[in-house]
């Protein structure tokens, strides 16, 4: 086989965990889930497919220094940061394109750096089989998530003929994208069995990839394939590469146009943690359903979930149902749980109150 490396994909910026996510520290970079954040965790995964020299972490310039403090074991080369915000393309093209430089023919494995995964026995397993069956064809792969219920938050892969099975993992050709879509649907997704989450996660030979590149994104290859001549590139050289792109997802630009395209279908539990609602099934509850991190203590409470950012904080609740409460520094946050998704609204009415310093 292949050398095998990992790109863990980490610049992403949100508001979803607002007031303990901020402009400065994202999502990935967050302790939800225990004493690592969610980029450790990643981290530590990929260590299962490859070593740490093989892993390189792109992320947004501002937060390199977050990422090389979380990832003391990462040589300081391998962690590249994106001088402009151009979406997932630019960023896998970059990684592509310095991992070629570095290892030649390689199989690469795309990690995300903020969901939730285990067990890592069968992660391992699913991203080995798919790295394996990359290996040997010039094919992409990616890896389909079974719906737990009908989303409308999540891309889906519309799943085509079984190509084969290795160890009871499917490899499947992948008929189809499909954006994120209303209730309906999602519902007539889900009940048809043909459709699996996109998790956003990929793998396959960095020299296929660029190829696809070539063919459907030139102009991407030629500039950051110009921007690396010498390696890893300095600052102002990568700027004046990512400056010509366009911003434009992998999904859209490679994957959506390639003609083979193939698909894992996943045999672990994920989640993206995508709000603040997600976070429940992993807290402790008590017998009221209050699912909790930190201290509580509930009177006539049910179904809250409370997070304090700091452990030894107590929070206290009599007589409300339903309730977000979250702790976090000199801030707090109280919403309903029915109205989660509109924590991207709150911070834009706080950002336009001219509270921006505490975003």
């Amino acid at each position: 086989m292949p050398p095998r490396v990992v790109t863990i994909l980490a610049g992403g910026s949100g508001t979803r965990f607002w007031p303990l996510s901020t402009r400065a520290r994202p999502k990935q970079f967050l302790r939800l889930l225990g004493d690592r954040s969610l980029l450790q965790e990643s981290f530590r995964r990929a260590l299962l497919l490859t070593t740490a020299d093989r892993v390189l972490v792109l992320t947004n310039e501002d937060f390199v220094p977050q990422v090389r403090e979380q990832l003391p074991e990462l040589p300081s080369w391998n962690v590249l940061g994106e001088p402009l915000r151009r979406d997932t393309a630019a960023a896998i093209c970059l990684a592509a394109v310095v991992q070629e430089r570095m290892w030649g023919r390689a199989v690469n494995v795309v990690l995300t750096s903020d969901h939730r995964i285990a067990p890592d026995e069968e992660f391992a397993r699913v991203m080995l089989s798919a790295a394996r069956a990359a290996a040997a064809s010039a094919c992409l792969y990616t890896i389909g998530i079974r719906p737990a219920y009908p989303a409308t938050g999540y891309g889906y892969l519309r799943r085509g003929p079984l190509l084969f099975t290795e160890a009871g993992l499917r490899h499947h050709v992948v008929e189809g994208f499909r954006e994120k879509p209303n209730q309906e649907v999602a519902e007539q997704y889900v009940a048809s069995g043909d459709y699996l989450w996109n998790s956003g996660m990929f793998v396959w030979r960095n020299d296929v990839l660029l190829a696809a590149f070539e063919r459907f994104l030139p102009k991407h290859v030629r500039a950051i394939g110009d921007a690396c001549t010498a390696g890893v590139p300095a600052r102002e050289v990568l700027l004046r590469a990512f400056e010509q792109l366009a911003a434009v997802s992998i999904d859209y630009a490679i994957m959506e146009q390639a003609s083979d395209v193939r698909m894992v279908e996943a045999a672990f539990d994920w989640n993206d943690l995508g709000g603040w609602p997600a976070l429940r099934r992993y807290l402790e509850q008590d017998e009221a359903g209050n699912a909790y991190r930190g201290r509580l203590a509930a009177l006539d409470a049910g179904g809250n979930l409370v997070f304090c950012e700091n452990e030894d904080e107590l929070v206290a609740l009599a007589g409300v149902s339903g309730l977000v409460v979250v702790r976090a520094g000199s801030k707090t946050l109280i919403l309903p749980c029915s109205r989660a998704e509109e924590l991207k609204r709150l911070v834009g009415f706080l950002d336009e109150r001219g509270h921006g310093r505490d975003l």
